[in-house]
């Protein structure tokens, strides 16, 4: 489904610390491929950490081919590495998980005024103290999915609420086209092939300077330079082969 917009979704998985450092280093890394092609990007919601790590950050990207170039990248990422915390030099092994959301036309999406809840709660920092004085931070139930999203990076109460509109959207979106494919059979389900990964798609492994893309059994090198953005490569070379 070509879209012109997508909203990513990058969580913390195991790995504890050292998963939300991994967090925010994919997010920097998407953050400078989309500067790269001249994209719009702008974060909707981030949960951070005290150690410059997000627990969870969601972001949107918008410009041309973003959903034909990003559509690949949902699905876990695992990374293979020494963290600055580890004092004997062991390698430790992290995961985050990424989701890729094609942001669906407002029309295609309708959420009836009912069917939502929404409360008001002040900003929360690193560790979880307040970072605002005032209730600008917005959390949407949504009561027949029981899907629940929030918002909290702006300052502005409407903002922060449009924000949470446009994930809340995205999400149904998804949720819907997961409930139509599970009514397809199994070979036309496997065809969709960038859809509803959780399986491991991808490892970053610094002591060899790799990255492996399991699904396509390639690796490329140069990781530094891949963590920061410059992923026109492998882009280019899972779209040919997925």
């Amino acid at each position: 489904m070509p879209s012109n917009a997508v909203i990513i979704e990058i969580r913390a998985g195991a790995g504890g610390d050292e998963a939300a450092l991994f967090v925010a280093d994919l997010y920097r890394m998407y953050f400078k491929y989309a500067q790269n092609q001249s994209w719009q990007q702008k974060v909707l919601d981030s949960k951070p950490t005290g150690i410059g790590g997000f627990k969870e950050i969601v972001f949107e990207l918008q410009g041309d081919d973003v959903f034909s170039k990003i559509q690949y990248e949902g699905g876990v990422h695992r990374v293979q590495r020494t963290p600055k915390t580890e004092k004997m030099g062991r390698v430790h092994t992290s995961t985050a998980s990424v989701a890729v959301l094609p942001k669906p036309k407002k029309s295609t999406v309708n959420i009836k005024p009912d069917e939502i809840k929404i409360d008001v709660f002040r900003s929360s920092g690193p560790g979880g103290q307040n970072v605002n004085k005032r209730e600008t931070a917005i959390r949407i139930t949504h009561l027949p999915s029981g899907l629940v999203v929030t918002s909290q990076t702006e300052r502005n109460q409407l903002q922060n609420k449009e924000n949470a509109m446009s994930i809340l959207e995205a999400k149904l979106q998804d949720l819907k086209e997961s409930q139509d494919l599970e009514q397809l059979d199994g070979k036309r389900r496997e065809q969709i092939k960038w859809a509803k990964r959780a399986e491991k798609i991808r490892t970053y492994n610094f002591p060899q300077d790799r990255v492996t893309d399991h699904r396509i059994q390639k690796s490329f090198h140069n990781l530094e330079a891949i963590m920061n953005g410059k992923l026109d490569k492998l882009i280019k070379t899972l779209t040919q082969s997925l």
